[in-house]
């Protein structure tokens, strides 16, 4: 049965989106059927920055380090970039623009101008090696690439075509940004007029192929995602002052995931915009550090892969801290272990854990699981996220399935982006005839709507959030030529969710130890994608009947070895 939660946020949310208030929806026709789209939202990101950069120019909204930006002044130099872009760079409508650095205010800063030039913004994985971000380069044509001094040195003498254009992150936006920054005659540059259907961003998604493939959305899949997350945020303000628990102070949240990962884009940095947050910066993620930060810029909500907030309430230090002001614990990107759950309400008496699912090509628009609910159903990733969601369990022919019976999870919405840069092949494969999303996850529903994932059809390693490709560690272990057989499998881990294990049969005769391909594979795949756990095998790895390498006992018995171990 429907807890009394959940009809209190229904009710809600039945009121905000009727017509004349807030959250308004219209029909869209699309897929050969409609779906609801918001009849208020800004076209463009352009038009989405300059109205709620106006509403809320005042407050502070970039904290990083010692710099320290409201809105207006955040909004500013966006456009000093945005017209460096346009006049000294010459980026036209379309172009793909590719930021890769780590994050900072300049990184939003630069994400804000490409967008506001015209530029469709191509979000770089910061970990990749050189060699992988030129493949991401290339794949997306990118024209532009606006680097940090680190990830430009990774890519000296890579094979892509883009110009890069190296920008710093300490120091005021003007400095940093200078090699972007517009001429004097900043207003004289014309901005393009955007619309809903042009480009607006690509993002990379692992895939089974073993090699990244660019999802890249419209500006009105983009708006969308962020502002169903402004609906759910409304939502739930509007919940606490029944409850008479709502706050005057400015709401504040801690930056500790990627900017280049569709969480930190979407419902955190974009987000943040249209409820007036805060956001405060850290370099790099450090538990002890974020404790910190929370206490001292009074942090009211803070989002990150499940390890994040877990290492923080199982802090030794945690009692020195007063963490009272965050209300709100989110995790996404990856499982969280139902044990967590409870591990950080007891830690964080004062607010509540929250799940999210989403993913890259939904503009991380999916379910929410909150607060009691997620209490009494830990497991589970939530509903569907009212009101654009439309969430079916599907089987392999796209035939909808019955309540509990267990199927692909699809999503259907106007925030779903609109497919991979020059794959028709994979976007077709991807959508089903009447436009649902393919997760690649299985799942079933509950009697109460509520999401549980029980397994993934993709052959992907979750670790940490970041996802990797079985296929892609496998052709890197292969490439060495001692190797006859190998196998690459995600394993659990308390701290990450996932870690990368393999297995591996040398070649007759031939000796290759575990630290020696270790040592062979640095260098050729990211750090976050080098296997955690290496094993060599003495006899054929095991096969099922298809003769494909059976990876399932694989993952068992390693699991195992490790637990005895």
């Amino acid at each position: 049965m429907a807890t009394e939660l959940d009809k209190a946020l229904d009710t809600i949310m039945d009121g905000l989106v009727q017509p004349g208030q807030p959250f308004e929806t219209q029909p869209l026709e699309r897929y050969g059927t409609t779906i609801p789209e918001f009849s208020n939202a800004p076209p463009s990101l352009s038009q989405f920055f300059a109205h709620y950069c106006k509403e809320h120019a005042d407050l502070a909204f970039l904290v990083d380090g010692d710099i320290r930006l409201t809105f207006a002044e955040t909004y500013e130099a966006a456009q000093a970039v945005a017209a460096g872009l346009v006049s000294r760079h010459g980026v036209k409508v379309g172009d793909r623009v590719g930021i890769a650095a780590r994050n900072s205010a300049n990184w939003m800063i630069a994400y804000m101008g490409a967008a506001m030039a015209g530029g469709c913004v191509t979000l770089l994985n910061g970990f990749w090696t050189g060699d992988e971000l030129a493949f991401g380069i290339r794949l997306a044509d990118c024209s532009l690439v606006l680097a940090d001094p680190q990830r430009a040195k990774r890519m000296d003498g890579t094979d892509h075509c883009a110009k890069v254009v190296t920008f710093d992150h300490g120091g005021a936006p003007d400095q940093g940004l200078g090699p972007i920054w517009a001429d004097s005659n900043l207003h004289e540059t014309t901005l393009p007029d955007l619309g809903p259907d042009d480009l607006a961003t690509m993002l990379y998604t692992s895939g089974s192929t073993g090699y990244p493939k660019g999802a890249f959305s419209d500006h009105r899949g983009v708006i969308s995602g962020v502002m169903n997350y402004v609906a759910q945020s409304a939502m739930a303000a509007l919940l606490m002052a029944q409850r008479g628990e709502e706050s005057s102070s400015q709401p504040c949240a801690l930056v500790a995931v990627p900017l280049f990962h569709v969480t930190g884009e979407i419902p955190l940095f974009l987000q943040s915009f249209a409820i007036a947050r805060k956001l405060v910066l850290m370099p790099k993620w450090d538990a002890l550090e974020a404790m910190r930060l929370i206490e001292a810029e009074q942090v009211s909500y803070f989002v990150g892969v499940p390890l994040m907030s877990y290492e923080m309430a199982s802090h030794p230090q945690r009692g020195e801290f007063d963490l009272s002001c965050c209300k709100s614990f989110a995790a996404g990107g990856a499982p969280r272990p139902v044990d967590h759950v409870t591990k950080i309400k007891e830690s964080f008496p004062e607010g509540f854990p929250l799940l999210g699912y989403g993913l890259t090509e939904t503009n991380a628009v999916g379910c929410g699981n909150f607060n009691e609910n997620y209490l009494a159903k830990p497991g589970s990733t939530g509903k569907a996220s009212r009101p654009l969601v439309d969430l079916a369990i599907l089987d392999d022919d796209g035939n909808l399935l019955e309540q509990g019976q267990i199927g692909e999870v699809c999503l259907r919405s106007v925030a779903n982006f609109r497919g991979y840069w020059k794959n028709d092949e994979a976007t077709d494969a991807a959508f089903t005839g009447n436009g649902y999303f393919r997760s690649g996850d299985l799942g079933y529903l509950d009697e109460d709507g509520y999401l549980f994932i029980v397994d993934r059809k993709k052959d992907i390693i979750i670790r940490g959030g970041e996802n990797i490709s079985c296929i892609e560690v496998e052709q890197a272990i292969y490439a060495h030529p001692d190797v006859t057989e190998c196998s690459v499998f995600g394993l659990p881990d308390q701290r990450f969710g996932e870690i990368v294990g393999a297995t591996y049969l040398v070649r007759e005769g031939k000796h290759l130890s575990p630290d020696e391909l270790h040592d062979y594979l640095k260098g050729r795949l990211a750090q976050f994608k080098q296997p955690a756990h290496l094993w060599q095998a003495h006899e054929a790895l095991p096969r099922l009947g298809t003769q494909k390498i059976d990876k399932k006992s694989l993952r068992a018995q390693y699991t195992a070895q490790m637990e005895v171990g």
